[in-house]
């Protein structure tokens, strides 16, 4: 079984990889370049991008999406990338300076699409900290650099790339214990 990941992250390649290898289901990447819809949630963003490729290449294909959310701020969801280069860190830390809520998560919204038309959507959510550190002229790492995962001592910049693929990688085996047992019954 071959499905097909629409990214051109190598973090959600190795996340996706270190689960379907344990399958036996080959993963290819496609690093095609698909509009990004605005929209509210990562799912509906996936879900566009997930479809239109599946019909497009006439593959199963998977098509994940990211947001973060900082609950004091109620921002920036599915706009993270674009609000964290218009806010650089410290001006993020500005914001946050008079805040007692320091807590946020980041929404992961997961599609698996196929020609025919099926379609399994998936969603967790990673609880995250946005650390209490001086404000500094370049805090390493842009906003990776403020945030750790539920309080620990490390910010997301200090963590190898494939050191926490356990929390990154939950809807990719979603994604394969579904193909499995639709597979095996």
């Amino acid at each position: 079984m071959t499905i097909h990941l629409i990214t051109k992250n190598q973090g959600k390649v190795n996340a996706a990889k270190s689960v379907f290898d344990k399958y036996g289901i080959e993963l290819k990447h496609i690093e095609k370049e698909y509009p990004e819809i605005q929209a509210d949630t990562s799912l509906e963003i996936a879900r566009f991008t997930a479809i239109q490729a599946a019909q497009e290449c006439n593959l199963p294909v998977i098509r994940e999406d990211h947001s973060l959310f900082i609950h004091a701020l109620g921002i920036p969801g599915p706009y993270t990338s674009y609000v964290e280069k218009k806010i650089p860190a410290t001006k993020l830390l500005s914001l946050l300076k008079n805040e007692e809520d320091r807590t946020g998560h980041f929404e992961i919204g997961t599609v698996y699409a196929e020609p025919s038309g099926t379609v399994q959507e998936f969603v967790f959510q990673v609880p995250v900290y946005l650390k209490e550190v001086e404000i500094v002229k370049d805090p390493r790492g842009g906003w990776n650099g403020l945030l750790s995962f539920d309080k620990e001592s490390k910010s997301f910049v200090e963590y190898h790339e494939d050191e926490r693929l356990d929390v990154w990688n939950k809807n990719y085996q979603a994604i394969a214990e579904f193909l499995i047992n639709r597979q095996s019954g």
